[in-house]
């Protein structure tokens, strides 16, 4: 497993299609992942540090590990079958339980645990973006400073 980081979230065009994307912390593999809006807007959210006056599902769900006393360790994603990405929430005493990654991402940034990704998900779907192409990676992540959460709300 390696150590995931998010390098943010964009809209991908012509098809309007919310991708986020991962960077291998330990490599120079990336990892896109296309989510729904929704998981967009939480990643977003997250990320910039927009305060909501009532907890989203994401919050939710932290509030509610938290509250029943379990401890989220980390997330990692496991599986790439039939181009749909797999992945589990891994917690305290061994129990895991599936989910979808855009989920388990937007809940490991506000629990702030470790994302893993598998060997065979980077295997399979990892980009090596050469040093040519890292204007390309930070061309990127200036839109990603750019644009508000607001932007994935367009109901695709």
């Amino acid at each position: 497993m390696h150590p995931m980081r998010v390098v943010g979230v964009r809209v991908e065009l012509p098809a309007n299609q919310p991708v986020v994307l991962l960077r291998e912390e330990d490599g120079v593999r990336y990892l896109p992942i296309w989510i729904g809006a929704v998981e967009a807007s939480a990643i977003a959210f997250q990320q910039q540090g927009v305060q909501t006056m009532r907890p989203l599902t994401h919050d939710l769900l932290r509030d509610v590990i938290k509250a029943l006393g379990v401890r989220l360790e980390a997330v990692h994603i496991t599986e790439l079958r039939d181009d749909v990405y797999y992945a589990e929430l891994r917690f305290a005493g061994g129990i895991t339980v599936s989910a979808r990654p855009s989920d388990a991402i937007a809940l490991a940034l506000r629990a702030e645990v470790e994302i893993l990704g598998s060997d065979a998900v980077l295997d399979a779907a990892g980009i090596e973006i050469p040093d040519e192409q890292e204007t390309e990676v930070e061309r990127f992540r200036e839109f990603l400073d750019q644009i508000s959460p607001e932007d994935f709300a367009s109901g695709a």
